[in-house]
């Protein structure tokens, strides 16, 4: 591993609520003549599917991002699979006025996901809007089913994003149901992005920076896909969201509220000023981690030490 790509630093914080399966939040901080980056994917993505992200985070470090076409981002607040009164009570202190409902949750039935898009609403008031998000979860039959409640429980949902994990079944989802259809992991762990489009399987496309190798390579899928975007986190601390907030502002159009308002969602952040919605919009920005900071999220020796390895180990290819 070169000097480059040596951490900056090594960061972990426990989550406010579980979330993805995952009660702590962990990654590397990178630091070139750009600016910070942040290299964060998940431990159970290997290293050919990790090395987008390490392109978005050598974009961050290495070359920043374009220009803004706009101060700020819409966002909505996320809610993970809790009771009905935790979800009333992170949309009634978010000042978002649209909301992402976490539903598909393995162990919950449909009556708590009801009781969840009911209490949402009610929160957020009739003109509010909602969105729920399955990650793949349900069938197409399942999806119908659920879609048909769950659209009913919300007072009309947004969109759904991801019912199904294959494009086939979105697409089948998509012809058969009012609600508008969005793809995520279709777009962003697809060998063929394109995909989506050619099933006509979404109306709307999620994007998410990491994952996808940087700012630039997401506008440029934007532009082949057509469809309305909605930029997306992948759980990153500010640094990670800052990228986030560099795509949503160079976008040519921007019809949706983005989610990237999940440093919430942290315990600790890496700056002094977390990347937070303010009455439901989040300011483009790109703050940046002090000592101080970083001393508060440090992670422990072991697991400094196993993202070392890790992010080696993407550099070099896999060979690591």
């Amino acid at each position: 591993m070169t000097d480059a790509l040596a951490p900056a630093a090594v960061y972990a914080t426990p989550m406010r609520t579980r979330f993805r399966g995952l009660d702590v939040r962990d990654g590397v901080l990178l630091r070139g003549d750009a600016g910070w980056g942040e290299f964060s994917p998940f431990w159970d993505y290997d290293d050919a599917e990790s090395a987008g992200w390490l392109r978005a985070a050598r974009e961050a470090t290495d070359e920043g991002w374009p220009a803004p076409l706009r101060a700020s981002i819409p966002v909505n607040v996320t809610v993970p699979a809790v009771d009905a009164a935790t979800a009333a009570r992170i949309v009634r202190g978010s000042g978002c006025t649209t909301a992402k409902v976490k539903v598909a949750e393995p162990g919950q039935d449909v009556a708590a996901e009801q009781a969840r898009l009911e209490a949402v609403r009610a929160a957020l008031g009739p003109g509010g809007r909602i969105r729920i998000d399955a990650n793949g979860a349900w069938d197409v039959e399942t999806a119908l089913d659920r879609l048909r409640l769950l659209d009913r429980a919300a007072g009309g949902l947004e969109y759904v994003e991801q019912p199904c994990a294959r494009v086939e079944d979105l697409a089948a989802v998509r012809r058969r149901t009012h609600v508008p259809v969005a793809a995520d992991e279709s777009i962003r762990r697809a060998a063929d992005p394109l995909a989506v489009r050619r099933a006509e399987a979404a109306d709307v496309v999620v994007l998410k920076v990491q994952p996808l190798g940087g700012v630039r390579a997401c506008l440029d899928l934007a532009e082949q896909v057509g469809l309305p975007v909605v930029v997306s986190s992948a759980l990153e601390s500010s640094v990670g969201i800052a990228a986030g907030l560099a795509l949503a502002a160079a976008l040519p159009e921007l019809p949706y509220a983005c989610g990237l308002a999940t440093v919430r969602l942290l315990e600790r952040d890496t700056v002094v000023d977390p990347l937070l919605p303010v009455d439901g919009r989040i300011a483009v920005g790109r703050p940046e981690p002090t000592p101080a900071t970083l001393a508060q999220v440090r992670a422990d020796d072991l697991t400094t030490a196993r993202w070392t390895r890790r992010l080696a180990s993407v550099a070099a290819g896999g060979a690591a």
